[in-house]
């Protein structure tokens, strides 16, 4: 599991965010779910949970674990959120055998929000890979927010995506124009047939006359050819010092000694990268 105590914490932040009559609803709720087995009633409380589970104040994260503070924290958690993932926590640290493919039934049957939810915290779940099923399917939404809740900021796809799940939801993100920098382990979850597809996709583009996001090159580092070397020294001759700042990055990050020779050439974008000023986060300041 990424995150210790997990149910702990999460009671922690509702019982510091919730006056004591919807706390009471809430847990009562769950208990009455786990007794009963009842899957018409975890997913109307599911649906429920934020006409009960709410504040007028700001939301206060009073956490010992400054990882699930700070991953809650970077998805813009919110009480009915974190309510919902209580909710689906305890049900299924309670009984998992009976509610593991009631939980994963929620794909099928929440609106957009509830959905969201989900795929946001699903890390946050007993047994997160029992949902990669569902994490992969969302993949195939064409609704940014929804891909967004499993793709971007999310530790799940890097821990739990094979090489091609992986990929797919790379390279959707890079066709939906979305923040690659937001997606997690980018580096460590680079591979030589998602390498390849880069480059085939950038050849597209320039002979097409469009542009190419910089931060697309971001996995290919470790998996340096002579055709990728040729594509870094188009990059380091373009006009945009964006792409110029890619391939000093793709170089410099590389094993290879080719593409540590290429950056002789280039010696303010190694010193900038030394001194971390050029970084994949910053590659377009």
């Amino acid at each position: 599991m990424l995150f210790e105590n997990i149910g702990t914490q999460l009671l922690k932040i509702l019982e510091d965010n919730v006056d004591s009559e919807n706390m009471q609803w809430l847990l009562s709720k769950i208990a009455g779910i786990v007794e009963s087995e009842s899957t018409k009633d975890l997913y109307l409380t599911y649906s429920l949970v934020p006409t009960k589970i709410r504040s007028e104040k700001e939301l206060s994260l009073l956490l010992d674990d400054k990882e699930l503070k700070a991953y809650l924290e970077i998805q813009h958690a919110n009480l009915q959120q974190i309510g919902r993932i209580y909710l689906l926590y305890k049900v299924l640290e309670a009984k998992e055998d009976f509610f593991k493919a009631k939980v994963a039934n929620i794909i099928e049957v929440a609106d957009k929000s509830e959905l969201e939810t989900f795929l946001k915290f699903l890390v946050l779940l007993p047994h997160p890979e029992n949902y990669k099923v569902q994490a992969v399917e969302a993949l195939r939404t064409n609704i940014s927010t929804v891909f967004d809740a499993i793709a971007l900021n999310n530790p799940y796809p890097a821990l739990y995506f094979n090489e091609q799940q992986w990929n797919q939801m790379y390279l959707k993100a890079a066709f939906m124009q979305q923040n690659l920098n937001e997606i997690e382990q980018v580096e460590k979850r680079g591979n030589k047939e998602l390498t390849r597809i880069i480059s085939d996709y950038a050849h597209e583009r320039w002979a097409a006359s469009r542009e190419i996001d910089p931060c697309f090159w971001r996995p290919v580092s470790n998996f340096m050819n002579e055709k990728l070397l040729k594509d870094m020294k188009r990059l380091f001759s373009s006009d945009n010092i964006a792409e110029q700042k890619a391939a000093a990055l793709c170089c410099y990050h590389s094993n290879s000694s080719e593409a540590k020779e290429l950056l002789t050439g280039f010696p303010e974008l190694v010193k900038g990268i030394e001194n971390g000023s050029i970084t994949w986060v910053s590659i377009k300041e």
